[in-house]
């Protein structure tokens, strides 16, 4: 069955948060310390819902599909990438808790904070490659 969604307008939604986990997995081959592969996971669950011919174009591409491979084939993920993912997501997700959300919308920080306990548990349970 396909993932695809119905509604055209989050079809596009789901493009342009995969376009922009593209772009940020993409600064992650060239800048040292910065995850590649959580956010082309990240791509690649937007693209399956959105957009089949993007989806085949990441998973293909010749630089970018081996990070996607490697984590479909059950290799997962460097331990490198792991904790700087982990990381990363804990430094915006407590800034936004903390600083940015105003403090009226404590539902939104209880969103947040579940969010990133679950990203967390999820990156964690993934398989550490060499």
């Amino acid at each position: 069955m396909s993932k695809l969604n119905k509604h055209k307008s989050i079809r596009i939604l789901w493009i342009l948060f995969g376009s922009i986990s593209v772009g940020l997995g993409v600064i992650g081959i060239f800048v040292p310390g910065w995850p590649t592969t959580i956010f082309l996971i990240i791509a690649s669950y937007f693209y399956i819902r959105s957009s089949e011919k993007l989806y085949m174009w990441l998973i293909n591409n010749r630089l970018l599909g081996i990070y996607i491979k490697n984590y479909l084939s059950g290799k997962g993920m460097p331990l490198k990438a792991k904790l700087i993912s982990i990381f990363i997501m804990w430094v915006f997700g407590l800034l936004s808790i903390t600083i940015w959300i105003p403090a009226t919308l404590l539902l939104v920080k209880i969103v947040v904070l579940l969010l990133l306990i679950i990203g967390t548990l999820f990156i964690l349970r993934v398989k550490t490659s060499k």
